[in-house]
């Protein structure tokens, strides 16, 4: 079994404690570096066209309070200059896309909250402001042609749409053994079929997005990805590597199968700045205005007890991982077991390198003319 199919490839759902709502303060900063980025990007539009609407898309939006985060900031950088310019507020149609195995319930279950503060914080004056689900892969056409006029996506796009199909021998031998993600004992074909899989789906996701979006549309994305031209360097891998060796030390207990290790693969690619330009100059529907690497502190909760911070970690990445993993192993006391010796793997690697960071790579573009 692969790991990854799109029936589990979503967050921990609701607002409890494992919850991907009560667990993604890492995304919310990498939002927060992007921030200025995204302002630049959509007042470069507004101020140059002027609207009567804005239509507005975060793909990979997730659940819980990062959901809306970035159509807020939007709404609000529109509104500050639309104000300054004495003009009357655009509409903003906005649109919330992910899988349809998200929790979309506990994003619209917060919109009626949403939608309150903003009367009490704009005023009569503003808006209206139209949100909407989209279920649906950003990997396939999800609006009609040339309605966008602005896309964002957090954290997202380093998700592929599928595990690389290329990852045996001719013998069907499993090429990645021991490990989840590319490695430094991973042979060159893996190396080489990660990489082709993200060649696939990012110019796809582009082609689609130049469809979508309008002439001079922009679009700002933020993807985990590395500094290094070496796709095995740790910045991007240490994380995978220490869940592996959680699993394998299960494995070395009787605890799970080493085959079913062996088999599991993580649908996910952490590109080089280098790989994107390249994709984006060969699909050629774009210009790139910034393209630069944003480093964000491994820092998953504001407690700041360095005892606890290996078990924040691992509770951080079960908001994201636990559906896949669940999916693959079973459900159960299997999922407690394993995120507690990732916590003390993780505990393991702070101890001997304190501050470690993740790279993010951050892309703002221009749809051509």
């Amino acid at each position: 079994m692969r790991m990854g199919g799109q029936n589990v490839l979503h967050m921990n759902e609701g607002n409890g404690d494992l919850s991907y709502a009560r667990n993604s303060i890492i995304q919310n900063k990498v939002i927060s570096v992007a921030s200025e980025v995204a302002k630049e990007a959509i007042l470069g539009l507004y101020c140059t066209t002027l609207p009567e609407y804005l239509n507005i898309a975060d793909l990979g939006c997730s659940s819980g309070p990062n959901a809306v985060q970035q159509i807020q900031e939007i709404m609000d950088f529109v509104d500050e200059k639309r104000r300054q310019l004495r003009r009357s507020s655009p509409e903003f149609h906005c649109f919330l896309n992910d899988l349809p195995g998200n929790d979309f319930n506990t994003v619209f279950n917060g919109l009626p909250g949403f939608y309150e503060k903003l009367k009490a914080e704009k005023g009569a004056d503003f808006g209206p402001c139209f949100i909407a689900g989209v279920p649906g892969s950003f990997y396939a056409r999800l609006f009609p042609k040339s309605c966008l006029h602005f896309v964002v996506s957090s954290s997202s796009l380093h998700w592929l749409s599928q595990v690389p199909v290329d990852l045996h021998s001719e013998t069907n031998v499993h090429l990645n053994k021991g490990k989840l993600y590319i490695s430094k004992t991973s042979p060159p074909r893996v190396l080489r079929s990660y990489l082709e899989q993200f060649q696939l789906d990012f110019s796809m996701f582009l082609m689609l997005r130049s469809q979508e979006i309008i002439i001079g549309g922009r679009m700002v994305l933020t993807l985990m990805g590395r500094k290094s031209a070496d796709p095995s360097s740790e910045e991007c891998c240490f994380q995978w590597d220490l869940l592996a060796n959680a699993l394998m030390d299960m494995v070395h207990e009787g605890l799970i199968e080493e085959e079913k290790v062996d088999s599991l693969n993580a649908p996910c690619y952490c590109p080089s700045p280098e790989e994107l330009m390249h994709l984006i100059e060969m699909e050629g529907s774009f210009t790139v205005n910034r393209l630069e690497t944003i480093e964000v502190e491994f820092n998953a909760s504001d407690d700041n007890d360095d005892d606890r911070r290996g078990q924040q970690a691992a509770k951080t990445m079960r908001a994201a991982m636990e559906p896949m993993l669940s999916e693959h192993f079973g459900s159960g006391v299997i999922m407690d077991d394993l995120f507690y010796r990732y916590g003390q793997h993780f505990q393991e690697y702070f101890t001997h390198k304190k501050e470690p960071k993740l790279t993010n790579l951050l892309i703002s573009m221009v749809k051509k003319g």
